[in-house]
Protein backbone atom coordinates (compact mmCIF):
# COMPACT_ATOMS: atom_id res chain seq x y z
CA UNK A 1 0.00 0.00 0.00
CA UNK A 2 1.15 3.61 -0.79
CA UNK A 3 1.06 7.04 0.59
CA UNK A 4 -0.65 9.51 -0.49
CA UNK A 5 1.31 11.21 -3.76
CA UNK A 6 3.29 14.56 -2.51
CA UNK A 7 1.89 17.90 -2.93
CA UNK A 8 3.63 20.85 -4.60
CA UNK A 9 3.94 23.57 -2.34
CA UNK A 10 1.37 26.59 -3.86
CA UNK A 11 2.82 29.34 -5.52
CA UNK A 12 3.45 32.83 -3.25
CA UNK A 13 0.80 34.83 -3.51
CA UNK A 14 1.91 37.89 -5.38
CA UNK A 15 1.55 41.46 -3.34
CA UNK A 16 1.23 44.98 -5.12
CA UNK A 17 4.71 45.63 -3.86
CA UNK A 18 6.09 43.31 -5.19
CA UNK A 19 4.62 43.57 -8.77
CA UNK A 20 6.51 44.80 -11.51
CA UNK A 21 5.61 48.15 -13.59
CA UNK A 22 4.41 45.98 -16.35
CA UNK A 23 2.42 43.82 -14.27
CA UNK A 24 0.93 46.71 -12.43
CA UNK A 25 -0.09 48.24 -16.00
CA UNK A 26 -1.49 45.15 -16.98
CA UNK A 27 -3.89 44.38 -13.94
CA UNK A 28 -5.01 48.12 -14.33
CA UNK A 29 -5.52 47.76 -18.44
CA UNK A 30 -7.76 44.68 -17.38
CA UNK A 31 -9.82 46.72 -15.22
CA UNK A 32 -10.25 49.47 -17.10
CA UNK A 33 -11.00 47.96 -20.75
CA UNK A 34 -13.59 45.81 -18.61
CA UNK A 35 -15.56 48.90 -17.93
CA UNK A 36 -15.08 50.25 -21.28
CA UNK A 37 -16.18 46.91 -22.64
CA UNK A 38 -19.34 46.94 -21.20
CA UNK A 39 -20.01 50.39 -22.36
CA UNK A 40 -19.50 49.59 -26.08
CA UNK A 41 -20.98 46.53 -26.13
CA UNK A 42 -24.25 48.02 -24.43
CA UNK A 43 -24.25 50.58 -27.16
CA UNK A 44 -23.73 47.93 -29.85
CA UNK A 45 -26.63 45.59 -28.31
CA UNK A 46 -28.86 48.39 -27.99
CA UNK A 47 -28.67 49.84 -31.42
CA UNK A 48 -28.61 46.55 -33.37
CA UNK A 49 -31.19 44.56 -30.89
CA UNK A 50 -33.52 47.24 -29.34
CA UNK A 51 -34.04 50.29 -31.45
CA UNK A 52 -35.50 49.99 -34.64
CA UNK A 53 -37.21 46.46 -35.53
CA UNK A 54 -35.07 44.85 -32.88
CA UNK A 55 -33.87 41.67 -34.33
CA UNK A 56 -36.03 41.26 -37.31
CA UNK A 57 -34.10 44.37 -39.18
CA UNK A 58 -30.46 42.36 -38.91
CA UNK A 59 -29.94 41.53 -42.65
CA UNK A 60 -27.08 42.18 -45.16
CA UNK A 61 -28.64 45.64 -45.94
CA UNK A 62 -28.48 46.70 -42.01
CA UNK A 63 -25.22 45.44 -41.88
CA UNK A 64 -23.95 47.38 -44.85
CA UNK A 65 -25.35 50.27 -44.03
CA UNK A 66 -23.61 50.60 -40.95
CA UNK A 67 -20.48 49.71 -42.24
CA UNK A 68 -20.54 52.38 -44.87
CA UNK A 69 -20.72 54.22 -41.89
CA UNK A 70 -17.27 55.48 -40.81
CA UNK A 71 -18.25 56.10 -37.44
CA UNK A 72 -19.89 52.78 -37.31
CA UNK A 73 -16.79 51.32 -38.57
CA UNK A 74 -14.61 52.75 -36.00
CA UNK A 75 -16.46 51.86 -33.11
CA UNK A 76 -16.28 48.41 -34.28
CA UNK A 77 -12.74 48.59 -34.43
CA UNK A 78 -12.39 50.26 -31.43
CA UNK A 79 -14.62 47.26 -30.05
CA UNK A 80 -12.19 44.75 -31.72
CA UNK A 81 -8.82 45.91 -30.55
CA UNK A 82 -10.41 46.50 -27.17
CA UNK A 83 -11.94 43.16 -26.43
CA UNK A 84 -8.80 41.13 -28.51
CA UNK A 85 -6.40 42.95 -26.29
CA UNK A 86 -8.33 42.34 -23.16
CA UNK A 87 -8.69 38.62 -23.57
CA UNK A 88 -5.28 38.06 -24.70
CA UNK A 89 -4.59 40.10 -21.64
CA UNK A 90 -6.75 37.50 -19.40
CA UNK A 91 -5.19 34.56 -21.50
CA UNK A 92 -1.32 35.48 -20.80
CA UNK A 93 -2.24 35.61 -17.08
CA UNK A 94 -3.86 32.31 -17.09
CA UNK A 95 -0.94 31.46 -19.10
CA UNK A 96 1.68 32.82 -16.28
CA UNK A 97 -0.56 30.74 -13.75
CA UNK A 98 -0.78 27.28 -15.39
CA UNK A 99 2.31 26.89 -17.80
CA UNK A 100 4.52 24.41 -15.67
CA UNK A 101 7.65 24.32 -18.09
CA UNK A 102 9.34 27.45 -19.50
CA UNK A 103 8.89 26.50 -23.23
CA UNK A 104 5.62 25.30 -23.02
CA UNK A 105 4.80 28.67 -21.24
CA UNK A 106 6.77 30.99 -23.93
CA UNK A 107 5.18 28.73 -26.93
CA UNK A 108 1.88 29.54 -25.16
CA UNK A 109 2.96 33.03 -25.39
CA UNK A 110 3.73 33.08 -28.60
CA UNK A 111 0.39 31.56 -30.21
CA UNK A 112 -1.64 33.73 -28.03
CA UNK A 113 0.30 36.76 -29.87
CA UNK A 114 0.50 35.45 -33.46
CA UNK A 115 -3.36 34.39 -32.98
CA UNK A 116 -4.33 37.75 -31.38
CA UNK A 117 -2.58 39.63 -34.28
CA UNK A 118 -3.92 37.21 -36.82
CA UNK A 119 -7.40 38.29 -35.71
CA UNK A 120 -7.27 41.53 -35.19
CA UNK A 121 -5.66 42.59 -38.77
CA UNK A 122 -8.53 40.03 -40.58
CA UNK A 123 -11.23 42.05 -38.22
CA UNK A 124 -9.35 45.22 -39.54
CA UNK A 125 -9.51 44.35 -43.27
CA UNK A 126 -13.55 43.20 -42.79
CA UNK A 127 -14.45 46.67 -41.12
CA UNK A 128 -12.60 48.56 -43.51
CA UNK A 129 -12.73 47.82 -46.92
CA UNK A 130 -16.13 45.78 -47.03
CA UNK A 131 -18.19 46.67 -49.92
CA UNK A 132 -21.81 47.32 -48.95
CA UNK A 133 -23.02 46.99 -52.93
CA UNK A 134 -21.38 44.04 -54.07
CA UNK A 135 -21.86 43.64 -57.90
CA UNK A 136 -24.48 41.72 -59.29
CA UNK A 137 -26.08 40.79 -55.97
CA UNK A 138 -30.28 41.14 -55.79
CA UNK A 139 -31.19 44.96 -55.36
CA UNK A 140 -33.94 43.74 -52.73
CA UNK A 141 -31.34 42.82 -50.15
CA UNK A 142 -29.10 45.59 -50.88
CA UNK A 143 -28.86 49.08 -48.89
CA UNK A 144 -31.70 51.67 -50.06
CA UNK A 145 -28.00 53.85 -51.10
CA UNK A 146 -27.07 51.23 -53.31
CA UNK A 147 -29.56 52.02 -55.85
CA UNK A 148 -27.98 55.56 -56.91
CA UNK A 149 -24.96 53.53 -57.82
Amino acid sequence: MTGAPELKAPKKAVSHSTLGRAQRWSWIFQRVSGVLLIGLIAVHLTVNLVMGDGINQIDFAFVAGKLANPFWQWFDFTMLVLAMIHGANGMRMIINDYAQTPWIAATLHWALRISTVVIVILGTLVLFTFDPCPAGSDPSLLPSFCEDI
